[in-house]
């Protein structure tokens, strides 16, 4: 078992973690414990979560609906209201077991229940073990808002079991990967070199890549937990991307696209405002280019859905007094925060991304 230290929390790597998981539950003495999975976890994860998980506290499994869609108040709300009527107190404790819908609302439910109680993480996707398990995170939409409410609240331990991704269809996969790209387009370029090339990736060594990725993650992170500075450049990518997203999952004219795809999209268009705004070699900005649409697919906008996506871009939190500021990069491996942009230089960054 591989065990990485963070501020507040332990990130533990492969399947001996569920042994120091059991031990820890144990010693706490929990009253009760609440399992927050969804509709696919449930029925392909929990199997094999629970023969591995060496406790007797008392347990109870509350499954939501899989999908972006589901992650509300409304379905926060229905699952206080579930643990309340379980018998939940505050001496309960939370393990999520899950996607990264999973565990961002279950990171909020425990850091506002009672006023908060233990929560642990057992990512089940490739992009919650690389991204929204780690760093303490935690949130719900709004109104197609992504995580426009929420908390920093730190797990206790995150159990990373890359058995998990055996039950993801190719799709999931690659959304995950997005995130560990980015990982490398912003901190790591040796990392990003090794990433760009998918074919050349030997994904029988995937603990070993979700590790990197993390500890990338995790360095930013315990050094600026509340997000004032630096861990802003976890962002890249991620102004235009979310705008993307909320814009696919909410339009009639469109199908809900993954969180990394939209994220794919969204480094290849701020990337092409680093090229403008920051200096970034045309070298580097075509290598990016090339390693998203060697992976992802491109997606499509006309005029009209770039209008749109535009107005989304006002609900970034990165932005202040109706600024839009964006992640960049000055290099590969190498970012910087808080660049104000225009949306004319964004609408042309599309007509860039689709040519």
């Amino acid at each position: 078992m591989e065990i990485l230290n963070t501020k507040g929390s332990q990130i533990l790597f492969g399947q001996d973690a569920y042994i120091a998981l059991g031990q820890k539950l144990n010693e706490k003495q929990y009253s009760k414990l609440f399992i927050i999975t969804d509709s696919n976890c449930n029925e392909l994860c929990i199997p094999y979560f629970l023969s591995n998980l060496p406790t007797e506290i008392p347990f109870e499994i509350i499954e939501i609906e899989a999908g972006e869609e589901y992650k509300t108040l409304q379905t926060a709300e229905g699952v206080i209201q579930a643990m309340l009527d379980l018998g939940g107190d505050r001496k309960s404790v939370i393990v999520t077991v899950g996607g990264g819908v999973v565990t961002d609302l279950g990171g909020f439910v425990a850091s506002i229940f009672m006023r908060g109680i233990d929560c642990y993480n057992v990512p089940t996707t490739l992009l919650a073990m690389v991204d929204a398990s780690v760093g303490g995170k935690t949130g719900v939409d709004s109104a197609g808002i992504k995580n426009c409410i929420g908390t920093f609240s730190m797990p206790k331990i995150v159990v990373i079991d890359v058995n998990y991704l055996e039950t993801l269809p190719v799709n999931q996969l690659k959304s995950g990967y997005a995130e560990m790209l980015k990982h490398g387009l912003i901190f790591d370029k040796k990392y990003f070199d090794h990433l760009k090339d998918i074919a050349n990736v030997d994904f029988a060594d995937i603990e070993t890549l979700v590790m990197h990725s993390v500890i990338i993650k995790n360095e930013v992170v315990d050094n600026d937990p509340k997000e004032k500075g630096l861990r802003k450049i976890l962002n890249f990518g991620h102004t235009v991307g979310h705008a993307i997203e909320s814009y696919f999952l909410l339009s009639d004219k469109k199908e809900a696209i993954l969180h990394g795809e939209a994220i794919a999209a969204g480094m290849v268009i701020e990337a092409y405002l680093s090229k403008e705004l920051l200096g970034l070699s045309t070298k580097d900005y075509n290598e990016v280019k090339a390693c998203v649409f060697n992976i992802y697919d491109r997606l499509d906008f006309d005029q009209s859905d770039i209008s749109d996506i535009l107005e989304w871009l006002k609900f970034d939190k990165k932005n202040e007094n109706g600024v839009i500021k964006c992640v960049l990069l000055k290099e590969i491996g190498e970012a910087t925060y808080d660049i104000v942009i225009d949306k004319v230089l964004i609408a042309k960054a599309f007509e860039e991304y689709l040519k």
